[in-house]
């Protein structure tokens, strides 16, 4: 079996780092609709993610996935795919360090870690693909 590529690697970091972001943002919806009621579809979620500051925390992932969108959407060339692929998973190891003495996005991240058995699934789901 071959390894895969850079390319591959980043596919699946991607969907990993997703099914990260989906598991915090579900963490957060449920506390924000605890404390503020009941969020009507999609769409308003949508909304509420884009612009109350109760989501903000999560825009580094939000970020990180366009950009990883963005190279996979350009197909650079192979000379430049290897490096520019190793920078962005670098950047998932990263982003996915949770740290208690870190920046919000690390120290929220550590806690629902500790608190979230859905959160430590995924991420020791990404942890596995982006280390391999």
């Amino acid at each position: 079996m071959t390894p895969p590529t850079p390319r591959q690697r980043l596919e699946q970091a991607r969907r990993a780092l997703l099914h990260v972001h989906r598991a915090l943002l579900e963490v957060e919806r449920i506390r924000y609709e605890r404390q503020n009621g009941r969020v009507d579809g999609s769409g308003a979620l949508l909304q509420l993610v884009l612009n109350d500051p109760w989501f903000y925390w999560l825009r580094p992932i939000s970020t990180l996935v366009i950009q990883i969108d963005d190279w996979l959407d350009a197909d650079p060339p192979a000379s430049d795919a290897a490096n520019t692929a190793e920078l962005l998973l670098a950047q998932v190891r990263d982003r996915l360090r949770p740290d208690a003495a870190g920046a919000d996005f690390q120290q929220r991240y550590h806690r629902l870690l500790q608190e979230e058995p859905t959160v430590a699934v995924a991420h020791a789901e990404v942890r596995k693909l982006i280390n391999a």
